[in-house]
C-alpha cells in the first residue's frame, strides 16, 4: 500500500506532538527554582514588615502568626519618640555619605593611575591592592584602633570615616572598568594640551557612571550596616550610627524587644532599598561591564 506524500508529513507532525518538549521542560524548571529562590530571599523581608507591627509577645507566641492579629504602632513609636531617632540617623547618614564621597574620588584616582597611567612599580601597586583583598578585616582591627586613639578621633566623626575613605574593592572595580575605556580619548585630550586633573574630571569619570553607581551602592551599603567598628569608636550616645543604636536599645531589662528591633530594621533596610532602585539600572551594568574585562 502506497503512502502519500500528505499522509507522511501528518503523521511525522504528529509524532513530534506526542514527544515531550523537554526544551520547555527543562525552562520550567528553572522558573521554579528561581521563584523558590525568590520568595525563600524575601519571605525574612515580610516577615520583618510584618513583625514590626506586632508587639513582643505576639512575636514570642506559639504557633506562630504570619498576619499581625492586633496590629499597632507602638514600635514606630517608641522607635522614634523615645529613642533618640533622628541623632542615630543623621550620624549613619554623615558617615555613609562621607565614606561613600571618599570612596568615589580617591578610588578612581587610584584606579585612573593604575589603569591608564605608566609609573615605576605600578605591577605591584596593584598587586599589593589585590592582596589587601584577601585580608580579613579583623586581622586589622585592633592597629586601626590603636592607631585611631593614638590620633585622639576616639568619638569623633573623624574617627568613624577616614579609617574607610578608601578601600581595595573599590579600586579593583575603578581600575577594570578604566581599562576597557579607549586609550585614544586621552592621547586626543593630551595633544589638545589638557592636564591629567582635567582628562580625569572632563574625559574619564563622565564616562564611569555604571562603575561609579555600583560602588556607590556597595560602599554606601557597607558604611550604613557598619556595626563593629562604630560599636568599638563611638563611647558616647552622641555618635551612636543606627546599628549600634538598635542593637543596644531594642534589649530590655528581662528580653530583647523583638518588635522595637524589626521596625528599627526595616527602617534601617529602607534608605539602602531607595538607593538601589534608583540606581540599579547602572549597578548591573556596571557590574557586568566589570566582569568582562
Amino acid at each position: 500500500m502506497a503512502i502519500t506524500p500528505g499522509a507522511a508529513v501528518h503523521s511525522a507532525t504528529a509524532g513530534r506532538s506526542r514527544r515531550p518538549r523537554t526544551g520547555e521542560a527543562s525552562r520550567a524548571w528553572v522558573y521554579v527554582v528561581l521563584a523558590a529562590g525568590m520568595v525563600a530571599m524575601i519571605f525574612p523581608f515580610v516577615w520583618m514588615i510584618l513583625g514590626s507591627f506586632k508587639t513582643t509577645e505576639e512575636i514570642r507566641q506559639y504557633p506562630l502568626n504570619f498576619w499581625p492579629l492586633e496590629p499597632t504602632l507602638a514600635n514606630y513609636t517608641a522607635l522614634f519618640v523615645r529613642l533618640d531617632f533622628a541623632n542615630f540617623f543623621v550620624n549613619s547618614l554623615v558617615v555613609a555619605v562621607f565614606v561613600t564621597a571618599g570612596n568615589i574620588v580617591f578610588s578612581s584616582m587610584v584606579g585612573y593611575a593604575l589603569a591608564k597611567l605608566d609609573f615605576a612599580g605600578k605591577k605591584v601597586l596593584f598587586v599589593l591592592v589585590l592582596g589587601t583583598l584577601m585580608v580579613p578585616g579583623v586581622v586589622t582591627f585592633v592597629p586601626l584602633f590603636v592607631l585611631t586613639a593614638n590620633l585622639g578621633l576616639v568619638n569623633s566623626y573623624p574617627g568613624l570615616i577616614l579609617p574607610f575613605l578608601i578601600a581595595p574593592l573599590g579600586v579593583f572595580l575603578m581600575r577594570q572598568f578604566m581599562l576597557g575605556l579607549p586609550d585614544e580619548l586621552i592621547e586626543a585630550a593630551r595633544i589638545d594640551g589638557a592636564s591629567e586633573w582635567r582628562i580625569f574630571l572632563r574625559v574619564i569619570m563622565p564616562l564611569c557612571g555604571p562603575a561609579v553607581a555600583t560602588l556607590t551602592i556597595l560602599t554606601f551599603l557597607a558604611s550604613w550596616n557598619n556595626f563593629l567598628w562604630p560599636l568599638v569608636v563611638a563611647t558616647s550616645e552622641d555618635r551612636y550610627t543606627l546599628p549600634v543604636a538598635l542593637a543596644l536599645y531594642s534589649v530590655g531589662q528581662n528580653a530583647a524587644q523583638y518588635g522595637l528591633m524589626m521596625a528599627g530594621a526595616f527602617v534601617v533596610v529602607l534608605p539602602i532599598l531607595i538607593i538601589f532602585v534608583l540606581l540599579q539600572k547602572y549597578f548591573v551594568q556596571g557590574i557586568a561591564l566589570t566582569g568582562i574585562k
